[in-house]
């Protein structure tokens, strides 16, 4: 009788127990979960965070300079008393991708504006935009929205106080191919045109880019870098075996659009930064972006007395650790008389 008892008066209060157990088990079990979840949300925040540095607010944002809805510029002006150079940036992304808000990334628009450095970065057209429009080959598209792009900042120099004489380019993998395009192409102005925009050159004072791709030949790359497979797209082909297949009808078209192949003994000087060094010949990790682009490019551009400065770990004769630093010095440097 007193064991039917004593657990006849117990069973309540094992049960409430339990039920306060139970519920602080549901209470608490979430939030290992939760905290779980948001690792890798944070992580993800913290690379998105270096891949997209913050930027001052430009002074103007979002102009336009051609029809396209990428067809806009920002601009960010430096004070100057008088006429000052400019930086102009190409943001990277395979002209297949990336935006201009990224431009931190490639220069520090507030480091060159405090040394009296003016800063514009774009939009352009991707491939997949040229592919549709008809435009061949794709990668025209970029390179001559590019060449535009300057072309309509150059014809705002007055109104944005602007030194036409020094203006360098920025940008990294594709948009580094693109400012390389431009130091190394002839002058696209049209004298003639209606279009005073037009006629505004296209030429640069210099350009310091990061991870350059310096040549668009297949050939030259596979010998290079023979795990590469890159650069079939900026000609409308889906594989780098068709690349390769194409090359010889592609040949016009590679002299054209490739930096290496357009360097004349005329050009401005540019500066090269790559992330590791280079393996002339060898299977690299990141074959895109080898240093082996810039080795190359160098050699040429030395050969036809063209000043190219390659940076890389452990580069011999390297006088400059940033583009950043490249383009403060070349462009505040007053040419000799």
């Amino acid at each position: 009788t007193s064991t039917a008892t004593l657990s006849t008066a117990s069973s309540p209060k094992l049960s409430m127990l339990t039920a306060r157990l139970l519920l602080t088990l549901l209470i608490l079990a979430p939030a290992p979960i939760v905290v779980a979840q948001a690792q890798p949300k944070a992580k993800a925040a913290k690379k998105a965070a270096a891949e997209n540095p913050p930027v001052v607010k430009p002074t103007l944002a979002e102009v336009r300079y051609g029809p396209h809805e990428r067809h806009v510029l920002d601009f960010w002006r430096a004070a100057s008393a008088t006429p000052a150079p400019l930086v102009f940036v190409i943001h990277g992304g395979g002209w297949q991708g990336g935006e201009k808000e990224r431009v931190n990334k490639f220069v520090n628009v507030e480091g060159l504006l405090a040394q009296g450095i003016s800063v514009v970065a774009i939009n352009y057209r991707f491939i997949k935009h040229a592919e549709a429009e008809g435009v061949t080959p794709p990668v025209k598209a970029p390179l001559h929205d590019a060449a535009r792009a300057l072309q309509f900042v150059r014809s705002k120099a007055k109104e944005w106080n602007l030194d036409q004489s020094r203006i360098g380019a920025a940008g990294g993998s594709a948009g580094a191919c693109s400012s390389l395009w431009l130091a190394f192409h002839d002058d696209l102005a049209d004298p003639k045109s209606a279009d005073p925009v037009a006629r505004e050159s296209t030429r640069l004072y210099c350009a310091a880019v990061t991870v350059a791709q310096t040549t668009l030949d297949p050939v030259q790359m596979k010998t290079w870098t023979p795990n590469i497979n890159y650069g079939g797209h900026a000609f409308g082909l889906g594989s780098f075996e068709q690349f390769l297949a194409a090359r010889d009808r592609l040949q016009p078209l590679i002299a054209e659009y490739s930096p290496y192949h357009l360097v004349t003994k005329d050009d401005p000087a540019v500066y090269l930064s790559y992330n590791a060094s280079p393996a002339l010949g060898q299977e690299v990790k990141n074959p895109s972006h080898t240093a082996n682009f810039g080795v190359k490019l160098q050699e040429r551009c030395q050969s036809l007395g063209v000043a190219c400065e390659l940076m890389y770990p452990g580069a011999p004769s390297a006088k400059h650790a940033t583009a950043q630093d490249y383009l403060i010095a070349t462009l505040k440097a007053r040419p000799t008389k």
